[in-house]
């Protein structure tokens, strides 16, 4: 039977949207569809209180107190009767994000014949679909520098679609660290689905919780404000011939992810954009 839900819509700066994604899914927030600066939350009508509201409030003002953009707006409106899930499913639909990479929830299947790399996600929001670009920007950039027989570290692995990606792509080993329950669950899923269940390591922790080894690349698709105090544990986790890829930045942060680089001992070899959002590769000097 279908249930109501209340919508809770966000208009933020978008560089905020993975930290209110984390936070709001720990308060029984069940999906989020992203569109444009406006961040759409659902909850079922059953767990909304006024305590609810308040602590929503609390975590945006929080979030958004070292930022300078705009305060962000709330509002709210109930959708009654409205299975939300397979509505959502409905705009959610294969994706080719790169030249070999296909991004396929599961609950569409690929054209007989297609070629690529098919990897099968099981989302349960919009984010580490493909449909974000610092999905595809992160996924480009693998596709270009995993090398056959590599191993990866994904830290901030949510879905575990780049940890997937990069085993599919040839590395022989993968980890991915978050320390959000949702994403743990749903990384090991998805490594499930995906037939990596024995090469893709999930931890549920912090990078401190990875074991002491060094990898031949970490992929990192986080906010720089989270990003640039890991850089040099970062560092020390890469092989001296190791490549570090990140994302989730946005084109403001260009210059001063640049200098942290430099800064950790990292020479940037590659720089793409994709509408206010930018992907980076770099390599220990």
């Amino acid at each position: 039977m279908a249930s109501s839900f209340v919508e809770v819509s966000i208009v933020s700066d978008a560089a905020l949207t993975e930290q209110l994604v984390g936070l709001l899914s720990q308060l029984g927030f069940e999906g989020f569809w992203e569109d444009g600066a406006n961040l759409k939350c659902y909850i079922n009508k059953e767990r909304w209180t006024a305590e609810v509201f308040d602590e929503v409030h609390r975590v945006v003002c929080l979030i958004a107190s070292p930022s300078v953009s705009t305060v962000p707006s709330i509002t709210m409106r109930e959708l009654e009767n409205q299975n939300w899930n397979e509505e959502w499913e409905k705009t959610i639909k294969p994706i080719r994000v790169t030249e070999s990479i296909i991004i396929k929830p599961t609950w569409h299947s690929v054209e007989p014949g297609t070629s690529g790399i098919v990897i099968n996600i099981d989302p349960k929001m919009s984010f580490g679909t493909g449909y974000h670009e610092t999905t595809r920007l992160s996924l480009q950039l693998l596709e270009r520098h995993v090398v056959e027989g590599s191993t990866v570290l994904d830290i901030g692995t949510g879905t575990g679609i780049l940890a997937i990606a990069a085993l599919k792509l040839g590395a022989i080993s993968a980890t991915g660290v978050d320390n959000d329950t949702w994403s743990f669950d749903n990384a090991t899923e998805n490594a499930r689905l995906n037939g990596v269940e024995k090469s893709l390591h999930i931890i549920l922790g912090e990078l401190k919780d990875v074991p002491e080894v060094r990898f031949d690349m970490v992929v990192a698709n986080i906010q720089f404000n989270v990003l640039t105090p890991l850089l040099r544990d970062i560092r020390s986790r890469l092989l001296p011939v190791g490549v570090l890829i990140l994302s989730g930045l946005l084109t403001s942060d260009e210059s001063p992810m640049i200098d942290e680089l430099t800064n950790h001992g990292f020479a940037l070899a590659e720089l793409s954009h994709e509408n206010e959002w930018i992907a980076m590769s770099a390599t220990i000097r």
